[in-house]
């Protein structure tokens, strides 16, 4: 496994430079991944590379330590953070203890002390490791932990085997509270393709169980238990409008169990419902939505209701009964997927016809399947029809088909509408990225515009958000909101006669310095330099 990651952070580059030259990094274990000025670069680089450990000064422009230290103990409960600092600053320091600050050391620095303080990191770094990774301790947590009862109880209400009319009677009998707000069911799928060397799968398996049950017992009230070869999360929400959330929560958990365990994990979110009834409907939904990781990659959290928005509120996949791997098969958008699941269906309606009768019926089935799923993901079943030849009355027409005929028209049918269905999908990312783009125009000059912020406007979640626009745009939102600020400074600085600080605050900055940091980072000049150099350019 490779040494644990490093970002080190100090506005003075001559400190950051003895601390790389003097330490001997790869020997203690750990890896620089890079270096950043200030507290706010801080933070990108943190959410780009996910270190394992910061070491910080506290004394910063734009962001001091201690704040920095804050923000990173919110976003990365599992980082470890070294603080180092002026004699005059240790008391002041030493009070942030709710920061969870591994170490404080004081200046200047000595490589030796550092060196004894990275090497007694390292150690208690591994123990933890190790320690989530002992299998006899994960085979206690997992028979100690595992509700046995309630689970059962859930499963039973997944498979749909609760009599009618009995259902108060077993949830009282299993002792499942209910929620005030609602339900919502998350998948935590654990590949098996990405095994860490010397690691069996399932030791892996419980690896991730115990991570992510820690984790999120933390931030959320839910119950866990296994399920087909995965980890289910039912969570109780407060509020519908919480899957959002959630869905950023999990996101961060799948990513932090990739950089901790070495484990792919993709997690998918079902829709919201309001009664333990319809816990079904969520549970289908976040199994769809993992199989998604087909469209937008492994390591994530997929939502359902954003990765599938085409879908309505109250679209059902068990709607789909016998169809459901075909329907499945149109949504990842894969032809040589769809042509043999069309085939599947062909070959079981052939084996269920003994009689013309029977044939005729199945056929009636298949096309009311085909009109339901139109409806439900808003394609034009009639459009598609009509691209196939059938004009008239289409159950009259292919009832009047062989099986080889009715072959070959399914897989021309499910073949338009999984073009139709990609035609809808870019149709409503390219809407995500220009409402962004709109909300930016609307509100850049604002200094506490974010990621966060526009997302909780969109109402869609940053994870998703975010694989989005880079998708559409080729950038990220973050660089896209910079450089939207910095062509406004730039028409500002040449139209106007305002100070540079109250153009900084015109486009969203604060704090002048960084501003005019943020502007030489992108042009090569000061915002002064600039604007002397037009007015030289002009002469």
């Amino acid at each position: 496994m490779e040494g644990y990651r490093v970002l080190l952070v100090d506005d003075e580059e001559d400190v950051i430079h003895v601390m790389q030259k003097k330490v001997n990094w790869e020997d203690l274990g750990f890896s620089v991944i890079g270096y950043a000025k200030n507290g706010v670069q801080a933070l990108e680089i943190a959410e780009e590379e996910m270190p394992d450990v910061v070491i910080t000064d506290i004394k910063m422009p734009y962001m001091d330590g201690l704040e920095l230290s804050r923000r990173l103990r919110k976003e990365f409960p599992d980082l470890r953070i070294l603080l180092f600092t002026g004699f005059d600053e240790f008391e002041y320091a030493k009070e942030a203890v709710h920061l969870e600050v591994s170490e404080y050391i004081l200046k200047p620095i000595s490589s030796i002390e550092l060196t004894k303080t990275l090497t007694e990191l390292k150690k208690n770094m591994d123990e933890e490791r190790s320690a989530r990774q002992n299998v006899r301790m994960l085979q206690e947590f997992y028979m100690e932990s595992l509700p046995v009862i309630q689970s059962n109880f859930y499963i039973m209400l997944i498979e749909g085997r609760i009599p009618e009319g009995s259902f108060d009677k077993y949830r009282a009998d299993y002792q499942v509270a209910e929620s005030s707000g609602g339900y919502c069911f998350c998948i935590f799928h654990v590949s098996s393709h990405h095994i860490p060397e010397g690691m069996h799968p399932s030791v892996l398996q419980l690896s991730v169980w115990k991570y992510i049950t820690d984790e999120m017992k933390q931030k959320w009230d839910a119950d866990f238990f296994t399920y087909r070869g995965d980890i289910v999360m039912l969570v109780r929400m407060p509020s519908a409008e919480d899957v959002t959330k959630l869905t950023d929560d999990c996101n961060r958990i799948v990513r932090s169990a990739g950089r901790v365990l070495g484990a792919v994990v993709t997690a998918g979110i079902g829709g919201p419902v309001e009664d333990l009834k319809d816990l079904q409907t969520s549970y289908l939904g976040a199994r769809e939505a993992v199989s998604y990781r087909v469209l937008y990659g492994t390591g994530r959290a997929i939502n359902i209701r954003e990765a599938a928005p085409e879908e309505k509120a109250n679209y059902e996949i068990s709607s789909e009964g016998d169809f459901h791997q075909f329907f499945t098969a149109i949504r990842m958008g894969k032809k040589d997927v769809v042509t043999e699941a069309s085939d599947d269906v062909i070959d079981k309606i052939i084996r269920l016809s003994s009689t013309v009768k029977q044939y005729r019926m199945e056929v009636s089935n298949l096309l009311a399947a085909l009109y339901r799923f139109a409806r439900g993901n808003e394609i034009s079943m009639e459009e598609i029809l009509t691209q196939s030849g059938l004009t008239e009355d289409p159950f009259l027409q292919l009832i009047e088909f062989d099986a080889e005929s009715l072959r070959e028209w399914l897989k021309g049918t499910a073949l338009s509408m999984m073009d139709a269905m990609s035609r809808l999908r870019s149709s409503n990312s390219l809407s995500y990225v220009k409402g962004a783009k709109n909300y930016v125009r609307d509100h850049y000059s604002e200094a506490d515009l974010s990621l966060e912020s526009v997302c909780k406007a969109l109402g869609v979640s940053e994870s998703y958000f975010s694989s989005v626009f880079k998708k559409e745009t080729g950038e990220a939102f973050v660089s896209f909101l910079t450089g939207y600020r910095m062509e406004k400074a730039k028409d500002l600085l040449l139209l106007t006669n305002d100070k540079n600080y109250i153009i900084g605050k015109k486009v969203g900055y604060e704090d002048p310095n960084y501003f005019s940091y943020v502007f030489k980072k992108a042009f090569g000049v000061s915002p002064s330099r600039f604007r002397q150099k037009q007015v030289e350019d002009a002469k």
